[in-house]
């Protein structure tokens, strides 16, 4: 029988990361480590930022040909 949930747990050094490794290891348990880091929190403001302000309509749209103009 298989658990349906998964569990997420961030450790917060590289002796945390360890422990939890060889305990789940020791289980004989399937684990994966993700690779993937969250964005940058200031990429993701100016993100915000400017779908803020498209939806108000203070973009700028600039045809493909006058891009290099």
């Amino acid at each position: 029988m298989k658990a349906k949930d998964i569990y997420i747990i961030h450790p917060e050094n590289e002796e945390q990361a360890n422990a939890l490794k060889a305990f789940v290891k020791a289980l004989k348990m399937k684990f994966e480590v993700a690779k993937d880091k969250p964005y940058n929190p200031e990429f993701v403001k100016k993100i915000k930022r400017s779908k803020l302000q498209h939806t108000q309509g203070k973009d700028k749209v600039i045809k493909t040909e006058d891009l290099w103009k």
